[in-house]
């Protein structure tokens, strides 16, 4: 019986790889798509996410979205017989705070971009430093913006607009920094870790930006494929070296209690790999095609990360290519678009395409709708990366509701030439 906290495409696909590995699986608060889903428990809401786990038996969670960890879960229920499959409070800044996990990369040496860090009464002060840097820097918010706080700026007038817009989101102090523009593919490496040791997936590739081209505002992630192509034996040691083996060595020293899932946003840049970001969480879209490509039980390797056998664990992917696409709400990646429109083909879609539910709602007549900006998450097997690409947009072709959209590029970015990744 395992109780999983979250609502979106994320939590369908755990939900769905942990049913498929013979657990019993409840989430809260899920979503109109995702089976056993308990939309009355606000799962920041510790106290009745305990009663729950009494009432039904329940001794395993596991934390999809990374709100719950920030928020201390797993130190609430550290005093209790429940386990927590996610990092304490304490080891959950290396996500919730980009100003503090950058420092943690400076003092545990792993590989990352120069940066600059400033507080809200220091804008002209930032302003000034992108100017210096001709405008080719990265701004991002220190705390949690659900992927929507960053701004890649290529001119000093993409950098004066993004400081603009920062300054008119948040209000009061805060923090952000300043980064270097690196150049290169990235990709997303993700495993599951005791603090000690780690098992990784596949390595995936995220399409962050809304349009075709990578263009466009940030979102959460418009469609995600694995495994990557140009990951090769030399790129992934390359990235164990400099940015893994570093970070592992870190959290020992920091004495951070880290049970769960890690990953690690890298640019392949000409000077090498370089550490985007952490998260201390599955990515989403990434989980959508990790978890369908994961042939070994994500539930024995949580079971291990917890009681300290994950030594003995191994990890076994599927053969082929995984592509998944999401199907977002008009209007996104802005504050506030219309919801509420029926979906339409969901039963058209061929059993072979996985269907995962990110924002959705079942009304009392059964219809579902949407219910916020990523909607929904096709994913596609093929024994080449091309054919899942066409499986997975014929299949979006299927599905529609009123002002749908989605990239068309997923998995198609021309492959890179990669020189001195040793």
């Amino acid at each position: 019986m395992v109780v999983l906290l979250g609502s979106g495409a994320r939590e369908h696909a755990l939900s769905w790889k942990l049913t498929r590995d013979g657990a019993t699986v409840h989430v809260l608060p899920g979503n109109g798509g995702i089976p056993n889903s308990h939309p009355e428990i606000n799962p920041l809401d510790f106290p009745a996410v305990q009663r729950f786990c009494d009432e039904v038996g329940s001794k395993l969670i596991v934390v999809g979205p990374e709100a719950p960890l920030a928020a201390g879960v797993s130190d609430y229920f550290a005093a209790t017989d429940i386990k927590v499959f996610g990092p304490s409070r304490a080891a959950a800044v290396l996500e919730s705070s980009k100003v503090w996990s950058k420092s943690f990369m400076r003092r545990h040496g792993v590989a990352t971009a120069k940066s600059w860090q400033y507080r809200s009464d220091k804008f002209a002060d930032a302003r000034a430093k992108a100017q210096d840097l001709d405008g080719q820097v990265v701004v991002k918010y220190d705390g949690l913006a659900a992927g929507k706080g960053v701004y890649v700026c290529s001119s000093v007038q993409e950098a004066e607009a993004a400081l603009d817009d920062l300054q008119a989101q948040y209000t009061g102090w805060f923090s952000f920094l300043l980064e270097e523009k690196l150049s290169g593919p990235e990709i997303s490496i993700i495993g599951v870790t005791d603090g000690y040791r780690i098992r990784l997936l596949a390595p995936s590739q995220d399409h962050k930006q809304l349009l075709a081209g990578d263009q466009g505002p940030n979102t959460g992630g418009m469609g995600a494929y694995c495994p990557v192509p140009f990951a090769d034996d030399n790129v992934l040691a390359a990235i164990r070296r400099d940015i893994i083996d570093p970070t592992l060595q870190g959290i020992q020293v920091e004495q951070f209690d880290f049970k769960g899932f890690l990953y690690f946003g890298i640019m392949l840049s000409p000077q090498g790999p370089k550490l985007l970001e952490y998260n201390v969480r599955l990515g989403d879209p990434e989980a959508e095609v990790l978890l369908p490509a994961l042939d070994s039980s994500l539930l024995e390797l949580i079971e291990s990360t917890l009681n300290g056998s994950l030594a003995r664990v191994g990890v076994r992917h599927r053969p082929g290519f995984y592509v998944g696409v999401v199907l977002a709400s008009g209007g996104y990646p802005a504050a506030n678009f219309p919801t509420g429109f029926p979906i339409h083909g969901l039963d058209q879609v061929h059993p072979s395409t996985l269907v995962f539910h990110g924002a959705t709602r079942r009304q009392d007549d059964g219809q579902m709708v949407t219910n916020g900006g990523r909607v929904l998450v096709l994913v596609a097997h093929g024994r080449e990366l091309e054919d899942a690409v066409a499986q997975a947009y014929k299949e979006c072709e299927k599905v529609t509701f009123q002002d749908a959209y989605f990239r068309t590029d997923i998995g198609q970015r021309p492959a890179p030439v990669l020189a001195g990744i040793r």
